[in-house]
């Protein structure tokens, strides 16, 4: 909301009316009928901020009344509803343009009304100070520079496009969540002005919005990333780069282990577009550099005068995670960068096992890293997101096509993404130690016939890990020494986590691959890609080691 400059004195206005939070409880304590009230004449509105015509008065210093429980209210609705960010918000939050936007004369207005309006919650009264005549809801932009001074990933993941650099004008410690399907232009000169890029604007929610772009950032500092495009799922944003960076014609390299969503895609859509792959062992870098020589680039000319060429099938991309799913494999990310990038592929590494904390991928020499978001980077088990970073230039391709595809993200769950990251490495830091400590406590126990954990040196990948990783994650996959029921058995007395098919949040979770993620198939089928009826995938949270410790023993027990 932006509100007109001025300097008439303070005045004083109860509220009640205009702000309660509900009609039901008596906020004031005082009888109905006394109840103070506006009279619709002085009802505060847009139009009263931006005019100044609140009882013919300005608004350099209003104080707004508030019922005693005001604050209480809306945090109590908030936590009900991400949603409304609080009046006390809405007044707060400003935007401002871009300096190159509209014409010099709007321009250097803006340049002298750039003061924000701020709150200040007192008791039950909310003064608010400062003016700004800047109508439109744009984003400045915020600028990773600003957290240089911040030494830990953990500080900026807490701080990181929000602590002196979030495009969104206002003095909230929070990110005020941003509902809006479309941004509007104050006159048609502004549209041109955008259209001929002078102006900044998201123009349509599915091109961005100020809360996402927070999340964005956030991740980019993260990951040492010039940028970030988030959006609705993990496997919506796989998707989108593997068709945005791999033409018809093109090839891709990819895992044998990995989330089976995503080999489904690579081998039954993508050969509809005339996408073929290879799929390779993740410690197979011979067999990588093999694809690569055999779907290298030759030109041949099939049209002289025309000077038309054709190109023969190119290996376009390799995609594969690192660690991988459920077995948890990892790939030399630095030995495959280079290889790839000598036959002219990109490399792209889907880290959500690893998390950016435990795994700098674009600093290991990979061109983009991908997460399921959902998974640790939310970390709460309450929200769909996914996201890839890189350089600039990729990102803003896939960004492209992201805009007509859609699976846009909705700020209320980008807002979620951003609380979840302020306490990204608290978690992880939790997780990869439960974890590390378990998985030694699983392999020496005598019902467990195999762990598979890169932490541990019986791992194929052990060496490379250490190398790439400064944790291991939370997640263990192994095998107890049974059947499919004597599995289900073991699932079944598990007390603390869940059976469901996610991870990386604060509560853990168990599944069984077998059922969860491979029912559909037969046995022999299952066998293709390493499933065994017995492989348990446990994913541990934040509770405390000794209670997961006790819980998995006596569920060993009982088989």
């Amino acid at each position: 909301m932006a509100v007109s400059s001025c300097s008439c004195p303070p005045r004083v206005f109860n509220a009640y009316s205009s702000f309660e939070c509900r009609s039901d409880p008596d906020f004031s304590g005082a009888p109905i009928g006394d109840k103070p009230r506006v009279r619709p004449s002085r009802r505060l509105t847009a139009a009263s901020f931006c005019t100044g015509g609140i009882g013919g008065g300005g608004l350099s210093s209003l104080i707004f009344r508030f019922p005693p429980n005001f604050v209480r209210q809306l945090s109590i609705k908030a936590r009900r509803n991400c949603s409304n960010i609080g009046v006390a918000q809405i007044v707060a939050a400003s935007w401002s343009n871009s300096p190159a936007s509209g014409s010099p004369s709007s321009a250097a207005a803006a340049a002298q009304t750039a003061t924000a309006a701020t709150v200040h919650v007192s008791d039950d009264v909310a003064f608010v100070q400062g003016c700004n005549d800047n109508g439109s809801v744009q984003i400045g932009g915020s600028d990773n520079s600003t957290t240089s001074f911040l030494s830990s990933d953990g500080s900026i993941a807490v701080h990181a496009g929000e602590r002196l650099g979030r495009g969104i004008v206002t003095d909230a410690i929070t990110t005020p969540v941003v509902n809006t399907s479309a941004y509007f232009f104050k006159k048609t000169q502004e549209l041109i002005d955008f259209k001929e890029k002078r102006h900044k604007s998201f123009e349509y929610g599915r091109y961005g919005n100020p809360t996402t772009v927070v999340a964005e950032e956030k991740i980019s500092a993260l990951e040492g990333a010039e940028s970030t495009l988030i959006v609705a799922s993990g496997m919506c944003v796989s998707t989108v780069m593997l068709m945005t960076l791999v033409p018809a014609g093109g090839h891709i390299v990819t895992t044998t282990d990995c989330y089976r969503k995503t080999r489904i895609f690579i081998e039954t859509i993508l050969p509809k577009m005339g996408i073929s792959a290879t799929v390779i062992d993740p410690a197979d870098v011979d067999g990588l550099e093999a694809a690569l020589n055999k779907n290298k680039v030759s030109s041949v000319e099939i049209h002289p005068e025309l000077k038309v060429h054709y190109d023969s099938i190119q290996v376009s991309l390799f995609f594969t995670e690192s660690p991988t799913n459920p077995f948890l494999r990892c790939v030399d990310i630095e030995k495959v960068s280079k290889l790839c990038h000598s036959k002219g592929a990109l490399v792209c590494i889907d880290g959500t096992f690893a998390t950016p904390l435990n795994q700098k991928v674009l600093a290991l020499g990979a061109d983009l890293v991908l997460h399921s978001a959902t998974k640790f980077i939310g970390g709460h088990n309450d929200v769909l997101a996914g996201c890839v970073s890189g350089s600039e230039k990729l990102i803003t391709e896939i960004r492209t096509l992201h805009h007509i595809l859609g699976g846009t993200l909705n700020p209320n769950a980008a807002y979620l993404i951003i609380r979840g990251m302020k306490t990204l490495h608290l978690r992880v830091q939790q997780q990869n130690s439960t974890a590390l400590k378990m998985a030694k406590v699983l392999e020496a126990h005598p019902r467990v016939k195999r762990v598979y954990y890169p932490g541990l040196p019986s791992h194929p990948e052990h060496e490379i890990a250490k190398l790439q990783m400064t944790g291991f994650g939370g997640v263990v996959s192994f095998e107890v020494d049974g059947d499919l029921m004597t599995t289900i058995k073991f699932v079944d007395a598990l007390k603390i986590p869940y059976i469901a098919p996610s991870f990386g949040g604060c509560e853990s979770i168990v599944d069984q691959p077998a059922i969860m993620s491979y029912w559909d198939l037969t046995q022999a089928e299952r066998r293709k890609y390493g499933i065994e009826d017995n492989l348990v995938r446990f994913s541990f949270g934040v509770e405390d080691f000794e209670d997961l410790k006790a819980d998995i023993l006596q569920a060993l027990e009982t088989i």
